[in-house]
């Protein structure tokens, strides 16, 4: 089976003509036969579209911006509308609605997680003879130790199973949730730095004669906002807002770990067989609802979340975390293997679901009959070369309330919950989904509605629903056949129902 590998995006913000990179010379599609590439996923949260220094963001990030001029940037890269959705889409490359994981997160007293009979990447990459080390947060579930990393293909891990904890006491409402394979360890330090040493530890160590698969998933720049105050002195003159400061200093210490990262493959030699891939789950919060965890307004308060104050950007893009609209699902995405990919930009619609099925092809995976089928695509051709996608269509999201679907140039949003709304968006004219054209392409609809509904019809029950009946009040219930109707599972600032030695 030939190698291959993944996607990254867009023009304008580099400044390149198309005719540039239209002239580009296409790279050999074939990694050396003998060598398995390393493969590094460092995965951001809650990062603002427009909140990256190559962007055009007061924030400074250095080393990102490295790999962003050096590498490929997927300009129509797609994650999810929120956390756990994205990481299950992420580890399986399949659409988190098969798993009931469409909507929200799950939540410190919610007891399900992705289930274990799903095939993920780390488990593919192990069967290929890849190591798989994972540092930073999980959020695929935590009450079960079934669900945890070390239990899912990772060979390592070393970080939180919640969704979010305090960056420098490592605990949600008090718990502490900070672990090394199973062992939770109270040890002090700040979240980005601890994650950072344990990544270039990782790197120091390992066997140059085995391939190795490092997933990175920072907790920042999610609340709640918190740095240490060196990191915030550095913006004290160019950054009026006190929360804002304390985000750009968040983002500039991910980038610290970046750079930390590329100089440890460099020392070992292991920079011209590594891929290092850059991505978001979601865009940046513009609800303080969202932004937070759902957590009261006290609780906000008390993160230095408020609607008033929301300081992620995601530019000109509508909507943010939460949302269908782009501001919610496109990430800044980069593909950087200086050895192998020659810097471009890429505008074609790709998805978090086709990084599972890219490194799988580069590392020569073999197939598990058995394995449930992928949703994404090898885009390994897309990324170093610029064809087409793959993909005919990309399922944005689907629920039992709204969904979004693109298709080429075209975004259907549907908003299904009475009186009901749908739009229709040229992206390749609107990208920031300003002008509804519905009207104009009455079949662009048709077409696109059915693709969503037949989507639909393919969901599993949410997770997030069944577990929260009393959320969603009476009325809620009647969402559901009685056997959904399961006991609720608690509101986000309750402790996490996690277990113990």
């Amino acid at each position: 089976m030939t190698p291959r590998t993944l996607a990254l995006l867009s023009l304008v913000c580099l400044g390149l003509s198309a005719a540039a990179v239209s002239q580009a010379a296409p790279p050999d599609l074939a990694p050396p036969a003998a060598t398995k590439p390393n493969i590094i996923v460092i995965l951001a949260d809650d990062l603002g579209n427009a909140d990256l220094g190559y962007r055009g963001s007061d924030i400074r990030t250095p080393n990102i911006d490295e790999l962003a001029n050096g590498g490929v940037r997927l300009e129509n890269f797609h994650g999810m509308p929120v956390c756990t959705p994205a990481r299950a889409a992420l580890m399986t490359g399949r659409y988190p609605m098969r798993q009931g994981l469409q909507t929200l997160v799950i939540f410190p007293n919610h007891r399900y997680g992705l289930p274990t009979d799903e095939r993920t990447l780390p488990q593919a990459l192990k069967d290929a003879g890849y190591a798989t080390y994972m540092v930073g947060k999980w959020h695929l579930g935590h009450a079960d130790r079934r669900f945890w990393p070390q239990n899912r293909g990772f060979d390592h891990f070393y970080g939180n199973t919640v969704g979010e904890v305090d960056y420098f006491t490592h605990k949600r409402a008090g718990v502490l949730d900070w672990q090394r394979d199973g062992v939770f360890i109270d040890e002090e330090g700040y979240y980005l730095d601890l994650i950072g040493n344990e990544a270039v530890k990782i790197i120091e160590r390992q066997p140059k004669d085995q391939p190795f698969f490092l997933y990175f998933a920072s907790l920042a720049p999610h609340a709640p906002y918190q740095a240490p105050k060196a990191g915030e002195d550095r913006y004290a003159d160019s950054i009026a807002d006190p929360t804002r400061r304390t985000y750009a200093a968040m983002i500039s210490s991910l980038d610290t770990q970046v750079g930390r990262i590329v100089k440890a493959l460099d020392e070992r030699g292991m920079r011209d067989n590594t891929l290092i891939i850059f991505s978001s789950d979601n865009g940046g919060p513009r609800s303080a609802v969202v932004a937070s965890g759902a957590h009261s307004p006290e609780e906000r308060a008390a993160s230095g979340v408020t609607q008033d104050v929301l300081p992620a950007s995601n530019g000109a893009l509508r909507g943010g975390k939460g949302s269908l609209h782009e501001g919610g699902v496109r990430v800044p995405t980069i593909f950087n293997w200086p050895a192998r990919l020659p810097p471009r930009v890429v505008e074609e619609p790709l998805h978090l679901v086709d990084i599972m099925p890219t490194a799988m092809a580069l590392a020569d995976a073999p197939a598990n009959p058995a394995a449930k089928p992928l949703d994404g695509k090898d885009i390994w051709a897309t990324v170093a070369t610029g064809q087409a996608s793959p993909h005919d269509d990309i399922l944005v999201n689907v629920e039992a309330f709204r969904g979004a679907v693109i298709k080429g140039q075209w975004k259907l949003v549907k908003i299904a919950l009475l009186p009901g709304k749908t739009e229709l968006f040229d992206l390749s004219a609107d990208p920031g989904e300003q002008t509804n054209v519905a009207e104009q392409h009455p079949e662009v609809v048709a077409d696109l509605e059915g693709r969503l509904i037949a989507y639909a019809k393919q969901q599993k029950p949410s997770e997030w629903l069944k577990a929260q009946p009393d959320y969603l009040g009476a009325q809620g219930q009647t969402l559901f056949d009685p056997d959904f109707d399961i006991d609720d599972g608690g509101m986000p600032h309750l402790k996490p129902d996690l277990p113990q030695p």
